[in-house]
């Protein structure tokens, strides 16, 4: 049996940066774990998880991947390596072999509501900053989100439209936030792909800020998820 603390990896979703994991970092260094926050571009899937590939391996030991809304594409595809003991979703994608964010979000569910994501002139996407607010993070205070509106990055299209080969969850143990207050990807879409992946679900009363608006929450799943794989 291992008793080995896995070093939690925290990997950003579009339009934001690692930045916004601080809350949750700083309760899981309080609990006495490692942790690494990811800084990849969102440009392409292929560069994304090159990018989190060598924040692992520059850790060495076990590592417990989380990943927010499309970083959960992310830990998907590149969850298959060895380091990889686990994998937690945070309001995120958990994408099937050949799926990718642009043919899970093809056909929504009628009256599901729909992202305020524009196109920019280079072909990238970036959220309508009048309505950042409501539809990323209506339970954070408004200055706080216009912040984040205001320092959004660009999600290119090789991140969107670029499927997953190998899904790891379907070979590593998984844990899920399910935020029901979600207006970017359905809390309903959320159980669904958590129930198909077989994770352990915590279902929190918040936005798809839901890392940001209830750290506690969020580092506590994360906190369990790192105990069990550390008894494996």
């Amino acid at each position: 049996m291992s008793t080995t603390r896995p070093t939690v990896v925290l990997v950003h979703g579009a339009f934001v940066d690692g930045s916004g994991w601080q809350p949750v970092h700083d309760i899981l260094i309080g609990d006495g774990l490692e942790v690494a926050v990811t800084q990849h571009s969102t440009r392409s899937l292929a560069d994304d998880v090159t990018e989190v590939t060598q924040v692992i391996e520059s850790r060495g030991g076990p590592v417990l991947l989380v990943g927010h809304s499309y970083g959960g594409v992310v830990i998907t595809e590149m969850g298959t390596h060895p380091q990889v003991a686990g994998l937690v979703y945070v309001a995120a994608f958990a994408p099937d072999a050949g799926e990718s964010v642009a043919t899970m979000i093809a056909d929504p569910d009628p009256g599901a509501p729909v992202p305020p994501i524009v196109p920019r002139t280079d072909g990238s996407l970036v959220l309508d900053r009048d309505r950042f607010h409501e539809g990323f993070a209506a339970d954070l205070p408004a200055a706080e989100a216009r912040f984040l509106a205001d320092s959004q990055a660009p999600w290119g299209g090789a991140a969107v439209g670029t499927p997953v080969t190998e899904p790891a969850w379907r070979s590593k143990p998984s844990w899920y936030v399910v935020a029901t207050d979600d207006r970017m990807i359905p809390p309903a879409a959320q159980q669904g792909m958590a129930a198909r992946a077989g994770a352990t679900v915590e279902t929190v009363a918040a936005s798809h800020a839901v890392y940001v608006s209830q750290p506690d929450a969020v580092a506590g799943l994360i906190r369990r998820a790192a105990e069990t794989v550390s008894a494996r």
